[in-house]
């Protein structure tokens, strides 16, 4: 299927690896001119080199933003000021008992998971409209519906991130613009792959009883049985990102295998 992604420029942040890494990848397939981004220039420069290899696309770019530090996201507005596609997928998550969370870890999971969206589609979203076309996409997860006992302060930021793309989505009613919220459930991510070798490690046993025992004990509805890659979560975000995708507006999509036990 050609999803008519040719010419379009995307912005991924927190795309030097894992899910924003697969969703760069995805849109560099279908032809996109794709701005990748991450935290040092060093990683962002060999992820370009990865990325033009893996998709025979030589029109991938990237920019070095630390979506915690204003300075770096102004920086990053100013190096480009207008883009046809932007992806919110630049996020942190830790896991800490609830009483355990500090004012500081609370706020700084909103600044970096929530703020960072809404400062880029602050500047992005009115451009769009202008042009009566766009898409933004918020990379959200099933936490947001799912909240998990064990990182309450990140399931607060997931649900954010679908209140802030339901709203832009119904300002943007009547355009060409779209704006959804992509759920991923548990993923093996970079981070997910390091954490589950080193509860392994800990525990003296393998990585394939500490995910049995995870879905067990604390993913029990999911119906897939097992963590998602990262590619199932790019095809996602691709088509909707794509044209074909017009009439998906102001929706919440699930890739997360079934773990939010709700029918909607």
């Amino acid at each position: 299927m050609n999803l008519q992604l040719e010419g379009k420029t995307a912005l991924v942040t927190g795309s030097t690896a894992g899910i924003g890494y697969a969703i760069a990848k995805g849109l560099a397939a279908e032809g996109a001119h794709v701005i990748i981004n991450g935290r040092k220039a060093m990683d962002v420069a060999e992820k370009i080199k990865d990325l033009r290899i893996a998709t025979n696309n030589n029109g991938i770019t990237g920019i070095a933003a630390d979506f915690s530090k204003k300075e770096d996201i102004a920086n990053l507005l100013k190096e480009i000021p207008d883009v046809d596609i932007l992806v919110n997928n630049v996020g942190i998550f830790n896991q800490v008992k609830f009483e355990d969370i500090t004012d500081e870890e609370w706020f700084e999971m909103f600044d970096i998971n929530v703020m960072s969206g809404i400062r880029l589609a602050r500047h992005y979203f009115p451009r769009m409209l202008e042009k009566n076309n766009g898409r933004i996409i918020f990379i959200s997860s099933e936490s947001a519906l799912n909240i998990p006992v064990e990182m309450v302060h990140y399931g607060l930021s997931k649900t954010a991130q679908l209140a802030v793309s339901r709203g832009l989505a119904r300002l943007s009613k009547g355009s060409g613009v779209t704006v959804n919220s992509v759920l991923p459930g548990p993923t093996m991510s970079r981070a997910n792959e390091k954490d589950l070798n080193e509860q392994a490690r800990e525990k003296g046993t393998t990585v394939e009883e500490i995910q049995r025992e995870f879905f067990e004990t604390r993913r029990p509805t999911s119906l897939i049985q097992r963590f998602a890659n990262t590619e199932e979560v790019a095809n996602m975000v691709t088509y909707i990102a794509s044209p074909l995708s017009s009439a998906t507006n102001g929706a919440a999509l699930r890739v997360d295998g079934g773990v939010a036990n709700y029918i909607v």
